[in-house]
């Protein structure tokens, strides 16, 4: 009995299993690695290995048809939200001004349609662990727009591989067809 209840709730609450083509698997870690390995590479004052952007990646591969998933969302939103964030930090630090700021955000992103959820995050790394005053323009809009154009490229290239992003680049929209 306690195993059929067990089963029926896992049905019901877990998330679909993903299959992937191994060269996706293969992007996620290289992406990550590759800004890994240049992280404290020239500016000191640079974060490159953020734990937003595996989910951005995650996003990007798993959801490709969601708005979320959208190039605009994902670059504009990103970088707009890290730099709020970064503007916030001019007056002051801490958890409280973090949460004020992701929340401003939230409602600035959702208006614009630029709703990236790991964005919300990016508004409040800089006010949490002080990555600089270029975190947005040297960290994030370049690792948005590395992910955005290998995922596009990618999709093209690779069978099986997710398409990305679909419809028109800033809006996205239907799939051409």
């Amino acid at each position: 009995m306690r195993l059929a209840a067990w089963h029926g709730c896992r049905e019901r609450f877990a998330t679909p299993a993903f299959h992937l083509p191994w060269p996706a698997y293969l992007w996620f870690a290289a992406i990550l690695s590759g800004f890994a390995l240049l992280d404290g590479v020239g500016r000191p004052l640079t974060a490159y290995l953020v734990p937003p952007f595996a989910a951005t990646l995650s996003i990007i591969l798993l959801l490709p048809h969601q708005p979320v998933a959208r190039p605009a969302a994902v670059v504009l939103g990103s970088t707009l939200a890290a730099g709020l964030g970064t503007l916030a930090g001019m007056l002051g630090h801490g958890p409280l001004l973090a949460a004020l700021t992701a929340a401003g955000v939230f409602m600035l992103l959702s208006r614009l349609g630029l709703y990236h959820p790991p964005a919300l995050a990016l508004s409040m790394y800089p006010l949490l662990l002080h990555p600089g005053p270029w975190f947005a323009l040297a960290s994030v809009l370049p690792f948005t727009l590395v992910a955005v154009g290998t995922a596009t490229l990618l999709s093209r290239r690779v069978a099986a591989w997710p398409p990305y992003p679909l419809g028109n680049l800033l809006q996205g929209g239907e799939a051409a067809g």
